[in-house]
Order: structure tokens, then C-alpha cells, then sequence
């Protein structure tokens, strides 16, 4: 099984940019959590990072018939995202969005998420347990949607 992980901007500065909001773990240590996680769901994991949607809507395309699932935080892209938002609403396989945030507590304008009304879930305000929650949510879906 093949899952997507797609970090979008900014998010390479995790552990940086105001941890007392998005925490103290750098990316590289979400992405760790996530493939020590994968081995243990028996999962690959393409992982990537961009500060340009079109670089995460090309990886989307790319695997659009290689990957099982994606697990997707769009960061600033999710208020006006409509690209990503019609990439998403393309692929065949389950899509989690995540947030590290609790967005819907945080400035009005962050409330409205362009992508969520295309994923099969959202989990978001849990730090990095959002994103192993999301790995193991995308992997159960997707291995229920292979039985069918």
C-alpha cells in the first residue's frame, strides 16, 4: 500500500515558525512518526514538501494511479486552495486533510477550508497526532475499500 503525505507551505519551517501554535517538532520529525508508524501498518510512504500548490497537485497526478490514500495539510493554500481543492476532488482514493491547528479556533478567516468539502475526513488542533491519526485513518479506509 502506497499512502501520499503532502506538506504544504511553510510547513518546512515547523519547530520554528511560532511553535506555541504548530509546536516544537520540525518536520523531520513528523515525517519520522509517520514512516516508523507506516512500517508498522505495513505502508509505503511518498512524502513531500512545497511552498507551491503546483508542486502538490503534480505529485497528486503523478500518483494518481500508484497511491491508496493521501494524507494532505494544505496550510495557507487550504482558505483559497481551488486547484489543489479540483486535484483532490480527482483521485481515486481516500484523502484525509490535516492541520496541526485547531483552525476553526483561530482568526475568522482561517475557518473556511477549500478543501475540506472534497476529503473524506479532516483532523486537525492535534499537533503531529494529527497527522499519525490521519495515517491510520487513510490506511483503514483504504483497505476496506480494497475488499469491496
Amino acid at each position: 500500500m502506497r499512502i501520499l503525505v503532502l506538506h504544504g507551505p511553510n510547513l518546512n519551517l515547523l519547530g520554528r515558525r511560532e511553535p506555541h501554535i504548530y509546536g516544537k517538532e520540525t518536520l523531520a520529525d513528523v515525517n519520522a512518526r509517520l514512516e516508523a508508524l507506516a512500517r508498522e501498518l505495513g505502508t509505503e510512504l511518498v512524502i513531500v514538501q512545497s511552498n507551491h500548490e503546483g508542486v502538490l497537485i503534480d505529485t497528486l497526478h503523478a500518483n494518481i494511479d500508484k497511491a491508496d490514500g493521501a494524507i494532505v495539510n494544505p496550510a495557507g493554500i487550504t482558505h483559497y486552495g481551488v486547484p489543489l481543492h479540483d486535484a483532490i476532488a480527482a483521485m481515486p482514493f481516500p484523502v484525509i486533510e490535516v492541520h496541526l491547528s485547531n483552525i476553526a479556533a483561530r482568526e475568522e478567516w482561517r475557518h473556511r477550508s477549500m478543501i475540506s468539502p472534497v476529503v473524506d475526513g479532516t483532523i486537525q488542533g492535534l499537533g503531529w497526532r494529527s497527522y499519525t491519526a490521519a495515517l491510520r485513518a487513510v490506511v483503514e479506509i483504504a483497505r476496506e475499500k480494497e475488499k469491496r
